[in-house]
């Protein structure tokens, strides 16, 4: 099991929805016909230094827990898709020199970490171990038995989190009128077609498939409709997607954000169509390859409310404005650093 120290949250978002929808992949549902399944690189630290900033080392070790953070589904499937390593390598990286030069300028600034903070800190920490045993081994493999070195990464985490907080969190507010006035100014924006949302479960014979190959891939798609059947939630059909389906959602859980009906193959949208959320179609055919569907969502073409979006809006605006002060933050503080990438 890995265990991560609360960064502020310091994900590198925009890699991270890239990396939410393997879009380079089209399954069976759409109109344009599946590529092959990606191959996975495994995620490993030996302890190599990958960049010095300012003099101090970053390692490996830094590198692989900003992946993890970036593609968590790596840790199910023991590695990251091989086209996108290296994005994600890359958005790890320029995430663990941002952090360092955070921290440094934190201590530039003569920032403290108050005692009590610091004790809530460590047994948050601590609650994520089910044993004191399991806290030992941790100690022992990740910091050479030292509480101390354990200590000082959580008071560097917290060094970062205040800082952040200064800079880019408390002056990334976005008020309610701010809100309502990009609504009203950009009306084309929340009009949207009829969309779906849903899971996937697929199996692809292989080009130019046998009469043989054809037939069972058949069969394989009727046993896997009758898997699918059994499933009661959005977790049980993903981890059966997981299991068996050959498209590249599978890494996903199967699951697909909501996808305008004009993207999706006919027979797809006539099933979803029928269909109420949760409901799992049948077998649905796209020339050689068999899909399966579970319904989560189905969304009439129309124009959302003010109502139903200033929440999501306030959250994306907030979010673009923090992204924005975090890239002006990181700008700053790279100015007069000395940045090495080994």
């Amino acid at each position: 099991m890995k265990y991560r120290l609360s960064m502020g949250g310091l994900l590198l978002l925009s890699l991270a929805a890239a990396c939410a929808q393997v879009a380079s992949h089209a399954p069976t549902v759409f109109t344009q016909k599946p590529a092959a399944s990606p191959a996975t690189l495994p995620l490993t630290a030996v302890g190599k230094a990958v960049a010095r900033v300012n003099g101090s080392v970053l390692t490996d070790a830094d590198l692989v827990r900003e992946e993890y953070a970036i593609f968590p589904y790596a840790r199910q499937h023991n590695g990251i898709p091989k086209e996108l390593a290296p994005q994600i390598r890359d958005g790890a990286l320029k995430m663990i020199i941002f952090e360092e030069l955070v921290y440094q300028e934190a201590l530039r600034r003569k920032m403290t970490v108050p005692a009590t903070k610091m004790q809530h800190a460590e047994a948050d920490f601590r609650k994520q171990f089910a044993t004191p045993d399991e806290f030992k081994t941790f100690l022992q493999s990740d910091f050479h038995g030292s509480q101390q070195l354990l200590l000082d990464k959580v008071r560097r985490s917290l060094l970062i989190e205040a800082l952040l907080k200064t800079e880019v969190e408390d002056k990334g507010t976005v008020s309610p009128a701010e809100v309502r006035a990009f609504y009203d100014k950009n009306p084309v924006r929340f009009e949207h077609p009829e969309t779906f949302t849903f899971q996937t479960i697929s199996i692809l014979p292989p080009a130019n498939a046998t009469a043989d190959q054809l037939k069972e891939g058949r069969k394989r798609a009727d046993q896997a409709l009758h898997q699918a059947k059994a499933t009661k939630t959005v977790e049980d059909f993903g981890l059966l997607a997981e299991k068996i389906s050959d498209d590249d959602y599978r890494v996903m859980m199967g699951q697909h954000k909501p996808v305008a009906a004009g993207e999706l193959a006919p027979q797809v949208v006539k099933a979803l169509l029928a269909m109420h959320g949760g409901d799992v179609s049948d077998v649905i055919q796209i020339e050689q390859a068999y899909t399966i569907v579970r319904l989560q969502e189905h969304t009439p073409a129309g124009k959302a409310k003010f109502e139903d979006v200033k929440a999501q809006l306030q959250k994306e605006l907030q979010q673009n404005k923090t992204n924005q002060l975090r890239a002006a933050l990181d700008k700053k503080l790279r100015q007069n650093a000395k940045i090495e990438e080994l």
